[in-house]
Parts: C-alpha cells; sequence; structure tokens
C-alpha cells in the first residue's frame, strides 16, 4: 500500500506536499514517419508516480542518476510542465493547474517560491545589466515598488549574497562562475519567498567556490526559515545540505530517509548502491563500491521494479511486480519487495 506523504512529515507544519506525479512526453516520430514506418507512438515517463512532503524551514534532497527525473519535478513544481496525473499542494492549496494559471491568480502562487537553475552561465540574460535581472521580479510581482526603491532594495540584496551595491551596473559575463550563482541567489531572494528549488546549483562551479555557495545558501535559510527542495547528483554536497533525502531511480522514488540514517544505514540497493561508490578518507586503497548496469532506456522502461535487471536481490515478483513506498518504524519509506519481505 502506497505512503500518504504526510506520514513523512513527523512535526512541523507540510509546506509542499507532492502525490502521484506523473509527467510523460511524446517522443514519437512526426506522423508520416509512424505511418511510412509502421511504427507506434512512443512515450517517455520522465516522472511516474512521485509521492513526496516537505515541511517547513526543513531541506529535503532528491538525488539519482542523471535521467532519473529530477529536474522534470521541479519543473512540474514551478509550473514550467503540467501534470499528467497528480496532484500539488502548497500551504494547502492546490497549485496542480499552476502551468495554466495566468496574471494575478498565478503570481499570487508563484512570489512565494523560486528556483535556482544549474548553469549561472545560461540563467542570466547576457544583455541585462545585474541590476535589471534581479529587479525583474520586484518590478513583477511588486509593483507599488518605485524605480529608486527597486535599486535600493537590489543593493541590499546583492550585498547579502557577498557582493557589491555598484555590480549592480555590469554585465553577467564580468563576473566568475560563483559569482554569478551569487546573481541567481539574489534574484531569487528578491520577492522573500518561502521555499526555494535548487536545481543542482553547484554542479558547474569549482570545488572551493561550491563551499562557499552552500555555506551562503544554509545562511541564507537560518535567516529567512527558507524551505528547499535540493537536486543533486553529488552525495557529498547533499550530506552538507539535506535534512532527508529522497532517492530517484528512472522516474520513481526508490527511499525516503532522515539524511544521517541514510548514509549510516541505506536500506533500498539501489541507495547502497550509490552511497558504496561515494569515495572516503577512511576507504583509502580499499576497492569502491561500483554501480553496475545501465539505466535502463526510460522509453522502453523494465516490468515490475525498474531496478530489478541491476539488483543483486531481484527475483520474479520484482520482475513482475511494481513496488510502492512503504513506511518502517525507523522512518524511512522503501519501494523494495526485498525489504518488505525481510530478504535484506
Amino acid at each position: 500500500m502506497a505512503t500518504d506523504p504526510l506520514t513523512t512529515a513527523e512535526r512541523g507544519e507540510v509546506l509542499l506536499e507532492a502525490h502521484d506525479l506523473a509527467r510523460h512526453f511524446d517522443v514519437s516520430k512526426p506522423w508520416l514517419n509512424r505511418v511510412l514506418e509502421r511504427s507506434d507512438k512512443l512515450t517517455l515517463k520522465a516522472v511516474d508516480g512521485v509521492s513526496f512532503a516537505i515541511r517547513r524551514g526543513e531541506t529535503l534532497a532528491l538525488v539519482g542518476e542523471s535521467g532519473c527525473g529530477k529536474s522534470t519535478v521541479a519543473r512540474l513544481i514551478v509550473g514550467l510542465y503540467g501534470l499528467t496525473r497528480g496532484r500539488l499542494l502548497f500551504d494547502g492549496e492546490d497549485i496542480s493547474d499552476l502551468v495554466n494559471r495566468s496574471g494575478k491568480q498565478a503570481a499570487a502562487v508563484r512570489k512565494r517560491f523560486q528556483m535556482i537553475f544549474q548553469d549561472p552561465y545560461a540563467s542570466l540574460n547576457p544583455l541585462w545589466r545585474v541590476g535589471t535581472i534581479i529587479g525583474e521580479p520586484l518590478r513583477v510581482f511588486r509593483p507599488d515598488m518605485s524605480a529608486s526603491q527597486r535599486r535600493t532594495r537590489v543593493g541590499e540584496l546583492l550585498e547579502q549574497v557577498g557582493l557589491s551595491a555598484p555590480d549592480a551596473n555590469r554585465y553577467p559575463h564580468e563576473f566568475s562562475g560563483g559569482q554569478r550563482q551569487r546573481i541567481s541567489i539574489a534574484r531569487a531572494l528578491a520577492n522573500e519567498p518561502e521555499f526555494m528549488i535548487c536545481d543542482e546549483p553547484t554542479s558547474a562551479l569549482d570545488v572551493s567556490v561550491q563551499a562557499q555557495i552552500l555555506n551562503l545558501m544554509r545562511d541564507l535559510q537560518q535567516q529567512y526559515g527558507l524551505t528547499y527542495l535540493f537536486i543533486s547528483h553529488d552525495m557529498a554536497v547533499v550530506k552538507h545540505m539535506a535534512d532527508r533525502i529522497a532517492v530517484m531511480y528512472l522516474g520513481h522514488i526508490a527511499e525516503i530517509a532522515p539524511a544521517e540514517q541514510l548514509f549510516a544505514t541505506p536500506r533500498h540497493p539501489y541507495s547502497q548502491m550509490l552511497l558504496a561508490a561515494v569515495p572516503t578518507l577512511t576507504g583509502t586503497g580499499k576497492r569502491r563500491g561500483v554501480i553496475e548496469g545501465e539505466v535502463p532506456n526510460p522509453v522502453h522502461p523494465p516490468s515490475g521494479c525498474a531496478f530489478h535487471p541491476r539488483c543483486p536481490h531481484a527475483d520474479a515478483r520484482c520482475a513482475r511486480e511494481t513496488p510502492t513506498l512503504i513506511a518502517h518504524s525507523d522512518s524511512s519509506e522503501v519501494a523494495c519487495h526485498a525489504v518488505e519481505e525481510g530478504r535484506i
């Protein structure tokens, strides 16, 4: 029986709830090609039945290999993609139809959350000065502010993220990658949002710069009481940032658990393989675990459990039945027949 995502919130107010989220894309060839080649329509199930809840003020990390559907989940939440099925609740309000809303109705919801994108080189308009970039959300969502008030606010935001107010007159190409990501964070903070989605915010940065950005994000979270959905494939970064971790595989969530618990005792075989591959200082000279096999083609996913072709514990039931998230007494939720049956 699938777990209601509300049961994952042990204490504290739930800010975001995702119920059975799905997003399918038509990746078929053009109609004429299909007729001539006698081929069928093809559907890519990027996200297929994802449920979770995020408490106000916490950081939930979404991890997994590239192509597992992490970024698609982010785009579903902010309304960049429409839902194929499922429901999204933000602070109790149903925002499942956000992609179809317009005008004041959409603005009232959108100003409460923001997104930081992966590439600080592509996410900033190269033709706009930094002051215009950061001030644009204020112009759209705070039309009551005068131009001078916006300039003052932009200067304050730049100083908050470790830059200076005069930087507002410069263009994005005049900054380093880390500085550009600071500008992206300042833009995201402009409307004083409650919830921020961070889609691989440090993956394009050098390691030393990554640490600075992560520390900045943690400081801002404490200062403003922000709630984060933090998307990453870097387990070291996730360990530094997350309160809880949701492990995704091929459009499904395999396991959700408190961060310390997941790193200490992962239960799902895929979580175990992910963590076994992470290098550690104590493991110097030892053979690291290898994530065996390859991620199946999402257009033609395996039957049953999507992970069963790579799983050392798979049996006939795994190949036949799709597992659902089941809550356990240790505060984890695991979608695995072998865990459910006590075989691992």
